[in-house]
C-alpha cells in the first residue's frame, strides 16, 4: 500500500546536473526522516544525503557543495539536486524513508526502499 517511487536518474556528461526525486504514496500518516543512498555493484552502499522531518539536512563529504537535498511534505516528495556531477558519482541511487502508516492500532512506523535509479557520469 505504500511505495516510494524514484524518477530522475540518466545519463549526463562530467559537470551536468540531474533532479532526482522520490515520492511516497500509500496510506501515509507522515513522511519522516528520508535519506538518499548511492551504490555501485561490489561496493558497499554509501549515504549521500539525509533530511529529517522539519527539513534539515546532511550531506556526505563526497558530494558537500555540489548537491542539496529538499522536500515538499504537502506531496510527500523528496528531492536531491545534483550539480557538478563527476564519473565518481556513477551509482544506482536510491531513497529510504520512516514512514508513519496508519494501522487498526493507531500510526506505526516502517522503513520503505525505493527501487533505484541510475545515474551515469560519462563523456
Amino acid at each position: 500500500q505504500v511505495q516510494l517511487v524514484e524518477s530522475g536518474g540518466g545519463l549526463v556528461q562530467p559537470g551536468g546536473s540531474l533532479r532526482l526525486s522520490c515520492a511516497a504514496s500509500g496510506s501515509i500518516v507522515k513522511v519522516n526522516a528520508v535519506d538518499w543512498y548511492r551504490q555501485v555493484p561490489g561496493k558497499e552502499r554509501e549515504l549521500v544525503a539525509s533530511i529529517t522531518s522539519i527539513g534539515s539536512p546532511n550531506y556526505a563529504d563526497s558530494v558537500k557543495g555540489r548537491i542539496t537535498i529538499s522536500r515538499d511534505n504537502a506531496k510527500n516528495v523528496v528531492y536531491l539536486q545534483m550539480n557538478s556531477l563527476k564519473p565518481e558519482d556513477t551509482a544506482v541511487y536510491y531513497c529510504n524513508a520512516v514512514i508513519s502508516i496508519v494501522t487498526r492500532t493507531g500510526p506505526r512506523d516502517y522503513s520503505y526502499w525505493g527501487q533505484g535509479t541510475q545515474v551515469t557520469v560519462s563523456s
